[in-house]
């Protein structure tokens, strides 16, 4: 018989939030030099770049977004490890 691994909803949560966090620079990774290697390698370097601009200020403009939402989700998450020892100051 196999014993089951429980873990509270809390520590579940913190555990996908930190992996989360883990893997958003990956994904930004992807989402900036993806389209690049894909895009240049067939066509070469093409003429449009109003469109090449656009996608990359709306990606970090979406990696921003992402990171305060995952900053405060974290922050949240463990109120206790932002603050000093001492009692703040």
């Amino acid at each position: 018989m196999s014993r089951r691994l429980f873990l509270e909803r809390r520590t579940y949560r913190r555990n996908r939030l930190q992996d989360a966090a883990r893997l958003a620079p990956v994904l930004a990774m992807f989402l900036f030099f993806g389209p690049v290697f894909i895009l240049t390698s067939n066509t070469g370097i093409s003429g449009e770049t109003g469109g090449w601009l656009v996608y990359f200020l709306g990606v970090w403009a979406g990696l921003v977004v992402l990171s305060g939402v995952l900053s405060g989700a974290l922050a949240r998450a463990f109120p206790d490890e932002g603050q000093d020892a001492d009692g703040g100051d």
